[in-house]
């Protein structure tokens, strides 16, 4: 159970990262390219942040969010700026692929096309426990 002050470190940290990514990925010379934060996870000591991030469009999510992750300091030092005046600590940030939309995508291609999941289960992938 995610308490009250951990839900408003998630909301920060996930407006900031959005705005942090965006910025990076336009500067970056990747117009066309969305990065959103759909979910941001804080452990309750709040030095994990658990970002979740969805790219689109999909092909280069992959490369994408290796880019993220090794300039992960960088981030956490634009975020520690940003929030100097709203967190005393900046936690250490872990970053995910959020692959939900994908996931959607491929039921609804499915379902309209002539692949049935339902007699055919191996058409959707399994989905990982996050």
């Amino acid at each position: 159970m995610e308490t009250q002050r951990q839900k408003k470190i998630a909301g920060i940290i996930q407006k900031d990262i959005a705005d942090i990514l965006q910025r990076a990925a336009t500067d970056g010379g990747l117009k066309g390219t969305l990065i959103s934060v759909s979910k941001v996870y804080v452990t309750t000591d709040l030095s994990i942040a658990k970002v979740y991030v969805s790219i689109f469009p999909n092909k280069s999510a992959g490369e994408l969010l290796e880019g993220i992750k090794s300039n992960q300091s960088l981030i956490k030092h634009d975020l520690a700026q940003r929030t100097k005046n709203q967190l005393r600590r900046v936690p250490e940030l872990n970053f995910y692929l959020d692959d939900s939309l994908e996931y959607i995508d491929k039921i609804e291609n499915s379902l309209k096309g002539e692949e049935n999941p339902i007699e055919n289960r191996d058409l959707l992938d399994k989905r990982k426990k996050s």
